[in-house]
Order: C-alpha cells, then sequence, then structure tokens
C-alpha cells in the first residue's frame, strides 16, 4: 500500500513538474494571411542586439502556418523573407511564457499573452495617433507651400500637442508594466529628456517633449 502511494505520489510530483516547465515555454502560433506566401520562409529576428544565424530562426510557412518557440525572454521582430514583403505589415511580439496567436498581414496583430495583449494596445493606439496626425502634417506642409507661415506654425503646435499626448499615454503604460520587457522597452523608447551636444562641447540635457533645455 505504501509503495502504491509512494509512485501515486511521485506521478504527480512529475505531472507537476511537467507542467511548471511547460507554462515557461513561450510559443508562438502563426497564421499568414495570402496564398502566395505559402512556402515562402519567415523569420524570427531579435528587436534589439546582433540578427545573427544564432540569434535569429526561421521556418517554412506550410497551410499558411508557421510556429517559434523562442528560448530567449525578450522583444523579437516577425518579418517574412523580404523578396515577398511587400503587402505585409512586419510584427513585433514579446517572447513570454504562454502560447502567443500571431496573425501576418496588411496589418498583423499578435494576442494570448498579457505583454502581447498590451502590446496590441499599444500597437492600436499608435496607429490611430498615427492617422490623426498626419492630414495635419500634410495641412502644414501645404501651407508653408503657399508661404503662410503663421497658419503652418499653427497646425504644427497641434500636432506637436498631439503627439505630446500620444507619447504621455505610452510612458503612462510603460509605468503600468514597470519591470516587464514591455514596459521596459516604452520606457526607453519613450523617455523624459535626452542629453545634447552643444556647439561649444557642452552636453545640456533637453525635455524630450518641447526640446529646450532642462531648467
Amino acid at each position: 500500500m505504501r509503495k502504491i502511494l509512494f509512485f501515486s505520489m511521485m506521478a504527480v510530483a512529475a505531472m507537476v513538474f511537467v507542467a511548471c516547465q511547460e507554462s515557461k515555454v513561450c510559443k508562438i502560433h502563426g497564421t499568414v494571411v495570402g496564398e502566395q506566401y505559402e512556402g515562402k520562409r519567415i523569420f524570427l529576428v531579435p528587436f534589439s542586439g546582433p540578427a545573427t544565424a544564432e540569434t535569429v530562426d526561421s521556418i517554412e510557412i506550410k497551410d499558411g502556418k508557421f510556429e517559434f518557440t523562442p528560448d530567449s525572454m525578450q522583444i523579437y521582430k516577425i518579418l517574412l523573407d523580404y523578396h515577398y514583403r511587400f503587402g505585409t505589415q512586419p510584427l513585433i511580439v514579446v517572447a513570454e511564457p504562454g502560447d502567443i496567436q500571431v496573425t501576418i498581414d496588411t496589418v498583423s496583430s499578435a494576442v494570448g499573452t498579457p505583454q502581447n495583449d498590451s502590446l496590441q494596445v499599444w500597437k492600436e493606439m499608435t496607429e490611430k495617433s498615427q492617422k490623426e496626425r498626419a492630414p495635419l502634417t500634410r495641412l502644414a506642409f501645404a501651407k508653408k507651400q503657399q508661404k503662410d507661415s503663421v497658419g503652418a506654425a499653427q497646425v504644427e503646435e497641434q500636432v506637436r500637442k498631439m503627439y505630446v499626448a500620444y507619447k504621455q499615454r505610452s510612458r503612462q503604460m510603460a509605468a503600468n508594466m514597470e519591470g516587464t520587457i514591455l514596459g521596459d522597452f516604452l520606457k526607453e523608447r519613450f523617455p523624459l529628456t535626452y542629453k545634447r551636444t552643444m556647439p561649444d562641447g557642452t552636453v545640456v540635457t533637453m525635455d524630450a517633449d518641447t526640446n529646450e533645455p532642462v531648467k
């Protein structure tokens, strides 16, 4: 009886161990929309750092599907072979434990894990902000062409304020995700200040939103 109980406990422990190990695995399950991409290669490339044979993974698309299991928890880019990339949107994903569902299309997406769900929210927010600013940027350019410097300056200031508001929302998301891969990515991408070397060689701390020296 004791032997049976012992082996039963060992079996349960083994199952728990396997489950814990699997929970630490990141799996990217991808779909590529478009029959023309069948048989083409798709790449998983580190967002930062060297892109070498050791760090880049690739696989052939079969039945419109692909799968990656990255062994390093970081941000990656998912890209089609550059010969066939036109018409698809490159995508960044956060490699973290869990199953990530990726769709590569004219507008790509990644969901399924906490950080990738948040990354998708930020991606959509970014695209919306760019779409809203684009016509105003064109309007400012047109006013400059018309020698309307005052009108152009007014529109440019409106665009600047919209962009600052977008950056502040991104910074808030970074703060909410403090200590995560995505949080660090957003914090680095949207700093509050930056350094500028002046003509006399001095280095000045600049406000990243106003591009004025920090007093």
